[in-house]
């Protein structure tokens, strides 16, 4: 089911809001329509879906739009136009009523400044949003202990905001957010005021917090290293448009314009890119019971010497070559069960290329790529060096240029 989805919003701050939405309509600039109207269009005509469970990161510079966008999410700011619709219900046609509980039960927010109040304690300051929706004090005593625990502040209860770290205050903020149990937590810059070491850390602990907790999490940041690390879908913004939304394989091997492909120009592809990115459909190879005939056929129809032989089920069992097939059938064998190698080298569909350069410099056959035993793709050394080689051009790095001495053994072509 979709968390969240938006259709045609606009949000026009000032005088004339709808003359504004006109005149953007008929591809008047923003700039234009501010100058002509007085009214700042901050979110124009966006549109998109995010599946529960799903992390969509709101990537942009200052002014791009992307924190008046996710406030129009939970109507801390009431869209001028479009629709927003929660679980399937539009919010804008919800009773106050129902928008407090939607607020209070449903969507949490956490924000870059923290919000914490310095008179209440840790448990105190986790407890609120309980609070506030009357939750009995035992009850909400215990949720509260229970996300202090997630977050790793056991211990700290009983402490004022005034004596945390700046990433504690901001772990104590998630944890109020993750205490009301909400199945959507809305993240503004929240990281973004913390120095680089801690919010690393902040980093790592959201990752780790979403294999576990599987909340739908949109979150806000200017960073586009951060954007990349924490989302499995991005939204660039520019002057109150989203550009282009998709993966950060997506992005960085089709970037929609200039603007996008200024962004991702600095990135190291070696480290951002996976082996799912550039992986192909492994062509030459064989199921364990065809026997040492198949095996040749096979290897002569693709003009490769090696092939990776897998049970029924894709498994892979390991790798057999020419050699050992031709003395097979000169033996008079009928299996392949004696010539198969199990001594294959994998990496895994996650795995940066940048760790899969030495693997591939030592494998004979294209790097297999195994995930829970099963062969997904293959990457042959050509693809893996052409992904990397945007890096070397622009001199984001140097792969490329050791690859020759690194991939000393001779490739079978798959």
């Amino acid at each position: 089911m979709n968390a969240i989805e938006v259709k045609n919003l606009y949000k026009v701050f000032g005088p004339r809001p709808f003359a504004a939405i006109d005149m953007l309509a008929r591809g008047k600039s923003r700039d234009d329509v501010q100058r002509e109207t007085g009214a700042l269009p901050a979110v124009i005509d966006v549109s998109f879906t995010i599946p529960a469970g799903e992390t969509f990161v709101v990537m942009g510079l200052s002014g791009s739009g992307k924190s008046t966008l996710v406030r129009c999410l939970n109507l801390l700011h009431t869209p001028t136009a479009g629709s927003v619709s929660v679980f399937g219900s539009d919010i804008r046609a919800l009773a106050s009523k129902d928008l407090r509980s939607l607020r209070s039960q449903r969507m949490s927010m956490v924000f870059q400044h923290f919000g914490l109040f310095p008179h209440r304690t840790v448990l105190q300051n986790t407890e609120w949003g309980l609070e506030v929706r009357k939750v009995p004090a035992a009850q909400r005593r215990e949720s509260a202990q229970r996300a202090l625990e997630i977050v790793g502040l056991a211990g700290w209860e009983a402490s004022y905001p005034s004596e945390l770290s700046g990433g504690m205050q901001q772990r104590v903020g998630l944890a109020r957010a993750l205490a009301t149990d909400a199945d959507i937590l809305l993240m503004d810059e929240a990281f973004s005021a913390l120095d680089p070491l801690i919010r690393a850390e902040m980093q790592e602990l959201l990752i780790g917090l979403q294999q576990d907790l599987e909340k739908t999490i949109v979150f806000v940041t200017h960073d586009l290293n951060e954007a990349m690390l924490l989302g499995d879908r991005i939204a660039i913004m520019k002057a109150g448009r989203v550009v282009q939304i998709g993966t950060t394989e997506e992005i960085l091997q089709n970037p929609a314009d200039d603007y996008v492909q200024s962004f991702v120009q600095n990135v190291d592809r070696s480290r951002v890119l996976t082996a799912r990115a550039v992986m192909e459909e492994p062509i030459a190879k064989i199921l364990l019971r065809e026997g040492p005939q198949a095996a040749l056929r096979r290897m002569r129809e693709y003009q490769t010497s090696g092939l990776l032989v897998v049970d029924k089920h894709r498994r892979l069992i390991g790798t057999t070559f020419d050699d050992d097939v031709v003395a097979a059938i000169r033996h008079g064998e009928h299996s392949l069960d004696s010539i198969v190698s199990s001594d294959v080298i994998t990496v895994g569909p996650d795995t940066p290329l940048a760790d899969c350069l030495i693997p591939s410099a030592e494998s004979r056959l294209p790097l297999a790529v195994v995930e829970d035993g099963k062969l997904l793709g293959i990457i042959p050394r050509v693809t893996l060096l052409t992904a990397l080689a945007s890096d070397s051009s622009s001199g984001n790095g140097d792969h490329a240029s050791d690859a020759p001495e690194a991939a000393q053994p001779t490739e079978v072509r798959s």
